[in-house]
């Protein structure tokens, strides 16, 4: 069993700039891709980054050129650079981590960290 811990959550200003971690217990065998979901209240969790095994990122629009994902392999961390932030990046931010396992594929997911973009 893997668990995915999230930190660095907090309250910005407008234009401000946030990093969130995601540390797993341990490192995970078989690990295809990590990445970054948010969910803001009444709405629908909302895929944000994600970094593949090869180190290939894909943004959603919506963070594209503000946001960086990045992983660093000997902590077990992915990290969440997060710049320029707006009222609407306002969410609880997750992580997750896609796993194959012969014919099993297994998403793991950890408790959120809030993120709040207020003045």
């Amino acid at each position: 069993q893997v668990q995915l811990v999230e930190s660095g959550g907090g309250l910005v200003q407008p234009g401000g700039s946030l990093r969130l971690s995601c540390a797993a217990s341990r490192s995970i065998f078989g690990i295809r891709s990590t990445g970054w979901y948010r969910q803001a209240p009444g709405k629908e969790r909302q895929w944000v980054a994600a970094i593949s095994t090869d180190g290939v990122r894909t943004y959603a629009d919506s963070v594209k050129g503000r946001f960086t994902i990045s992983r660093d392999n000997a902590k077990n961390t992915v990290y969440l650079q997060m710049n320029g932030l707006k009222s609407e990046d306002t969410a609880v931010y997750y992580c997750s981590a896609r796993v194959l396992s012969g014919a099993r594929i297994v998403d793991y997911w950890g408790q959120g960290t809030q993120v709040t973009v207020s003045s």
